[in-house]
């Protein structure tokens, strides 16, 4: 597999640099000064919306709010001048894969992309991910990044796998909706060594990045070109269905399809684990949060934040049903909380749930309820 990022001219490395150092600081320096501010504000907010009011006549605001913006517009379009001037290349690398080789692709040209999903260039990505295959090189080399570097390896992914996903050795089928190209996906393989692997997404580039590069890797990955709202599998075929970083970019009506199909797939016994986020309770923190989300063209954040997940998923039929918050710096699930973190950062929580191993029993016709 090609890696961008080591054929990069000096230009091009200086340009990567000088976005994640800005990046950086926006985060760790002008972020904490928003917040000192605020705090000398005196004002005692008791809703996000009258934090935001508030933030948004501190000083440092205008320069918070812009920084955000330039930098993500500044890391795409250096992002995407890489990727398209080594297209040739690249294109060749996604042809050469094999349709089935320790894995599979199989693509859908007829699925009928959601209006939700193409109305929007998410992450202010031109294109966003689903347009141009060269679209899911642009989105793994920016999604570098936007993690502060913190992510290469794909460390978020490796942590929830570990510190979320339940231990079961006898899983047989494991599928990941929302696979994007395939950073959620691989871990799972580690995870669950003898189970079937199944990534779904609704973006055909990512499919073919995926599977390209799970070759490359030797892994045996199957992906599926799909709706995770209504994927085809059989019920209860699943062991564990997991997402990440999906759910927060559909409406309302979409998270709670999804949630409803991932607990249909799953077996009794078997666990749903959604990696997302969540407000915090710091009312400035999460003000700046769903600013971050229209500034970022990800207007579902609102949605996933108004949606009773929790009770979609009960009304599913799934119990231990709950949200906790997740450290991706080193800890991973972390349900004491994230801490006292001075930085910008995003609000990561898993929410989790169980299908009872047995159905409870139903009452006889005309038995009283206690």
């Amino acid at each position: 597999m090609i890696d961008i990022e080591d054929r990069l001219t000096l230009d091009e490395r200086a340009s990567v640099d000088f976005i994640l150092g800005l990046r950086k600081r926006w985060s760790d320096a002008v972020y904490p000064a928003l917040a000192q501010e605020f705090a000398a504000t005196g004002v005692v907010a008791d809703s996000v919306e009258q934090a935001n009011e508030t933030m948004r006549t501190l000083p440092s605001y205008p320069w918070f709010s812009h920084l955000e913006r330039v930098q993500q517009k500044m890391l795409w379009r250096t992002a995407g001048d890489a990727v398209l001037r080594r297209r040739a290349d690249l294109v060749e690398v996604l042809d050469s894969a094999p349709t089935h080789g320790l894995g599979s692709i199989e693509l859908n040209p007829d699925l009928d992309l959601p209006g939700w999903y193409t109305d929007y260039d998410i992450h202010v990505q031109p294109g966003s991910f689903f347009s141009d295959d060269m679209s899911a090189y642009v989105y793994e080399f920016g999604a570098r990044i936007v993690m502060l570097r913190d992510n290469d390896g794909y460390k978020f992914h490796s942590l929830f796998a570990q510190t979320a996903l339940p231990d079961k050795p006898e899983a047989t089928t494991v599928v990941d909706i929302g696979c994007g190209f395939g950073k959620s996906t691989r871990p799972l393989v580690a995870k669950y060594p003898t189970a079937q692997v199944v990534g779904i997404d609704l973006a055909s580039p990512g499919l073919r990045l995926a599977h390209a590069e799970a070759e490359a890797l030797g892994l045996p990955i199957d992906y599926v070109q799909g709706d995770g709202q209504s994927t085809g599998l059989a019920d209860e075929s699943v062991d564990v269905v997991t997402g990440t970083m999906v759910l927060h970019e559909m409406p309302t009506e979409a998270i709670v399809a999804t949630l409803t199909e991932a607990a249909r797939l799953v077996k009794p016994g078997g666990e749903v684990h959604f990696l997302e986020f969540m407000l915090t309770g710091d009312l400035l923190r999460d003000a700046s949060i769903v600013e971050h989300a229209d500034r970022n063209n990800e207007p579902f954040f609102r949605d996933l934040f108004a949606t009773d997940t929790v009770a979609a998923l009960e009304a599913a039929g799934l119990t231990d049903v709950r949200w906790r918050p997740f450290d991706e710096r080193n800890l991973g699930v972390r349900p004491e909380g994230w801490g006292e973190r001075p930085e910008w950062h995003f609000p990561w929580a898993v929410l989790s749930a169980t299908k009872p191993a047995t159905k409870p029993a139903t009452k006889p016709a005309g038995e009283a309820v206690a």
